[in-house]
């Protein structure tokens, strides 16, 4: 056993100080680095949701829509990209089609004023909400396989087949492209004088996606009417909606309160590192007493036997000649029953079923069969190790 000891002969002043120097220096790095990190943490949780998100316009990742810009600057279109919506509303005219996802940082109210002087307007994405506010349909059931517009609107005459992942049903008088009156992708709506299209495009118009089937030539058609595009990234910055945050124990508490906790903290790690004991090198000590091996074995043995528990007194039995049994076999410790059975079967030329019976086999209910299992167990055992002797003489 190994206990461990305080130094003998404490170090010099000098020697200590260095030491607890270089001690000091290390936790204040690594003080350091946990406050950066967390610094870190908190900017990046603390920035504002969306600013590069799905379907936006200067997005380069797999779920920006920098490409489907690119394509329509490409076409000689003008795309405006603003995430203000009283820049969006001042940059309308009646040559100007306003984009964008589902707005879902706006009220009601702020989307109306917002789509109000625009004659074009396109929703690469929608929600629920969008649905209902613009009385263009709903959400429909299921998905739909590659499909053609399939509608009279010409614009979309020359588009190919996509795969939409979401499908709308439309209300009356609203046209539905890309499917049927019970489930289409696009719909469009000319019945306020201006155009409404609704459609879900996360992945349809995404950099990821743009080139497969016909997701690009659908995206000119929806965007590609007019010369101008005012393109509005919807922004939790730019936000209407009103939201009151309720009281919470760090609104409650002064501002101080957080500082001075964090800096008891850093004084009371700093004064176990300075005041901490030093434990020495680990020492040898001979144990006051010995328990001998056999005796732990008897006294299992007569727990057992005070038991009763014939069949747990069997059971550790067979564990402990399976195991000397796979030695002497040759096979690993962890063999089980049927590789033990097999390699004494053939080592001994006897029936497999007779050992696998009595290594596997139902365990004894009282002491009578206890003890012939017990005796069966033992002379397996010097049969196989009569053999292994054998062996060994004859090689």
């Amino acid at each position: 056993m190994t206990l461990a000891a305080d130094q003998t002969s404490p170090p010099s002043t000098a020697e200590r100080r260095p030491l607890r120097w270089r001690t000091l220096i290390g936790w204040l790095i690594i003080a350091a680095l946990v406050i950066g990190v967390a610094f870190i943490a908190l900017r990046v949780s603390a920035s504002a949701p969306g600013r590069h998100g799905g379907l936006d316009p200067e997005g380069r990742n797999d779920a920006g829509a920098l490409a489907l810009a690119e394509i329509l600057r490409d076409q000689g279109i003008e795309v405006i990209v603003t995430r203000s919506r009283t820049d969006a509303r001042a940059a309308i005219d009646e040559h100007t089609t306003l984009v964008m996802a589902n707005p879902y940082t706006l009220s009601d109210d702020g989307l109306t004023a917002l789509m109000e002087p625009a004659d074009h307007v396109v929703f690469l994405s929608t929600g629920s909400r969008l649905l209902s506010l613009l009385r263009i349909g709903e959400d429909a059931p299921g998905t739909s396989p590659a499909v053609a517009a399939e509608c009279a609107l010409p614009e979309f005459a020359r588009v190919g087949a996509i795969r939409p992942d979401r499908l709308f049903t439309p209300a009356d008088g609203v046209a539905a492209c890309f499917g049927d009156a019970t489930g289409a992708a696009v719909l469009v709506d000319d019945r306020r004088g201006g155009r409404h299209v609704v459609v879900e495009g996360s992945k349809l118009f995404s950099n990821a996606y743009l080139a497969e089937d016909g997701n690009a030539a659908l995206a000119l058609a929806l965007l590609g009417q007019t010369d101008r595009v005012v393109w509005y990234v919807p922004t939790f910055g730019d936000s209407d909606i009103e939201g009151q945050s309720e009281d919470t124990l760090g609104s409650l508490t002064p501002d101080w309160l957080t500082p001075a906790i964090l800096l008891l903290l850093l004084a009371g790690v700093a004064a176990a590192v300075w005041r901490g004991r030093r434990f020495g090198p680990l020492v040898a000590e001979t144990l006051p007493v010995t328990v001998r091996a056999s005796e732990t074995m008897h006294g299992r043995a007569r727990l057992t036997a005070k038991a009763a528990d014939s069949a747990h007194a069997a059971e550790t039995l067979r564990d402990g000649a399976q195991r000397r049994l796979a030695r002497r076999l040759g096979l690993a410790a962890h063999a089980g029953v049927d590789d033990v059975a097999d390699a004494a079967s053939d080592r001994l030329r006897i029936p497999r079923g007779t050992l696998q019976a009595l290594l596997a086999g139902p365990l004894p209910t009282d002491d009578a069969a206890l003890i012939e299992l017990a005796r069966r167990l033992s002379d397996l055992e010097t049969a196989v190790e009569a053999t292994t002797h054998t062996t060994r003489d004859d090689g």
